[in-house]
């Protein structure tokens, strides 16, 4: 029995990578894991090497109808939601001069407002069983900045902000909010 048995999970970006890491770890410490990902066949695979306390789920996170089904799932299969783990995130290599429009927002849907809606979704379900934890990857990029990574930085740097406002609104609630 882990420190975690008994909790629910989802993980996002969770097919491969970091996200798959933080899913196998979660199941590690006793916690039954969604792997939520765009990468049906990778996040599928994830899930399978998780074993039975695991189920993949596609998601999309800049879609509401992905977030409600991917929270559904965990409830239907699992009985809860104790712990989001906002991982997935979009990095696009582009100067302030030359990236269009269109291209920040595509950075800035999958890293902030995936995390928002996440939240959105989550957090109902985490006041029903008296609170939960949200867990935000963010990067120092937010911090600091880096040539050709504005939309990056900027999307990292905003999602440390809705984190501390977050964590501040949510805190009554028994629900923690932290940016890792």
């Amino acid at each position: 029995m882990g420190r975690l048995s008994g909790k629910v999970a989802i993980v996002t970006g969770a097919a491969r990578g970091m996200g798959a890491a933080e899913a196998q770890q979660l199941a590690a410490e006793g916690a039954s894991v969604i792997v939520a990902d765009i990468l049906d066949e990778e996040g599928t695979s994830t899930a399978k090497r998780i074993g039975e306390n695991s189920a993949f789920v596609h998601l999309d996170v800049s879609l509401e109808a992905d977030w409600a089904r991917a929270v559904d799932v965990a409830i239907t299969r699992f009985g809860r939601l104790d712990i989001l783990v906002n991982n997935a995130a979009r990095l696009l290599v582009a100067s302030i001069m030359e990236i269009s429009a269109e291209q920040f927002r595509r950075v800035n849907d999958v890293n902030l407002i995936g995390p928002l809606l996440g939240m959105q979704a989550a957090i109902p379900r985490m006041i029903e069983v008296g609170g939960g934890s949200i867990i935000n990857i963010a990067s120092t990029n937010g911090l600091r900045g880096s040539p050709g990574l504005g939309a990056y930085a900027a999307s990292k740097h905003g999602l440390l902000g809705l984190t501390k406002s977050a964590a501040m609104e949510l805190g009554p609630h028994g629900i923690r909010v932290n940016a890792v």
